[in-house]
């Protein structure tokens, strides 16, 4: 981020996929029980983001505006905000994640064996 960036409009195209992530992100939670939203900071790469959890681990990531943003979102969608910095990420998203990667293994290893 340059000295004078915070100074200057967003684009429209910026507006527009910051409201497609508000969107997605909404209609995430709606469809998913038990959401939680993490707060992730900005890198050299990428700005805040927030990761929204479900009760089964299940999660999604976007961009929302920034601190402030992810406040709101937190408020619109009546779920609780955490900052990942103090809490870290949630035991239950790591096994959800673990989870996923041994079905993909076994997927592939039934492809291999039935295909062969």
């Amino acid at each position: 981020m340059g000295l004078f960036d915070r100074f200057r409009r967003p684009s429209r195209a910026s507006v527009a996929a910051a409201k497609g992530d508000a969107e997605h992100l909404a209609n995430w939670a709606h469809a998913h029980e038990g959401v939680e939203a993490y707060v992730e900071p900005e890198t050299t790469v990428t700005e805040i983001t927030v990761v929204l959890v479900a009760k089964d681990g299940e999660w999604t990531r976007r961009r929302v505006g920034g601190e402030r943003g992810a406040r709101k979102l937190g408020e619109d969608l009546k779920i609780p905000v955490y900052d990942v910095r103090k809490t870290g990420y949630p035991q239950r998203m790591r096994d959800h994640d673990e989870r996923a990667r041994i079905e993909r293994k076994r997927a592939r290893e039934r492809e291999l064996r039935d295909g062969a």
